[in-house]
């Protein structure tokens, strides 16, 4: 069983798995995570603060510059969907109220924290990893199927999403096509790295 985060972000993994019927359960990233720790889950696209010293792939959900769908806006508080973001926000020092996934896309005037990031460190940021329970060699050969396969998402799809999220499909189409992608090289690799480091720090603390 798949955990799948329902964000756009993951739509052309959504429909990826779609083709090869693989059966899926949906939820929220820190859903996903709860699930994945207790092992009802046998894979997922985890948080990126909770994939250290678990079993990942070279793959995730990155942005370079900016990402669109995590910031900081204002007011105060903690997105309870998810884990990477508001421990992101901490260790950025960036006051405020984070909101992340689809909804944010309806916000005005907010900080983007991947944009934070880039200006801090000049690398692009991985908000989740894909990792495994079991069946590693299994989950390897589909990872590699998936990165190697480019993903058409159907117009009639992605413009029912869109309207689901209150948003036209050539924003949608660009958050898809130029701002997020999901191989992880050594700049990713690195980024990571640095996060966990200063994720450390931060909770130590």
């Amino acid at each position: 069983m798949f955990g799948h985060i329902d964000y756009l972000n993951l739509l052309p993994f959504y429909q990826f798995l779609k083709k090869k019927n693989i059966k899926i359960k949906k939820g929220v990233p820190s859903t996903i995570n709860a699930m994945f720790e207790k092992r009802a889950i046998d894979a997922a696209f985890i948080s990126s603060v909770k994939s250290k010293n678990k079993k990942c792939f070279d793959i995730g959900i990155i942005a370079k510059k900016h990402v669109k769908t995590v910031l900081v806006c204002s007011g105060e508080g903690e997105d309870f969907e998810s884990a990477t973001s508001n421990i992101l926000a901490k260790v950025l020092n960036i006051k405020g109220k984070v909101i992340i996934g689809d909804k944010a896309f309806k916000q005005k005037n907010c900080i983007d924290l991947a944009n934070e990031w880039y200006k801090k460190y000049s690398l692009p940021f991985v908000f989740a990893r894909f990792c495994v329970n079991k069946d590693y060699k299994k989950y390897e050969k589909l990872i590699n199927e998936f990165l190697k396969t480019k993903q058409k998402i159907p117009y009639v799809t992605l413009k029912k999403y869109a309207k689901k999220l209150g948003i036209d499909y050539k924003e949608a189409k660009e958050y898809l096509d130029k701002i997020i992608y999901y191989k992880m090289g050594w700049r990713e690799k690195k980024s990571l790295k640095i996060f966990l480091r200063k994720s450390d720090e931060f909770i130590r603390n």
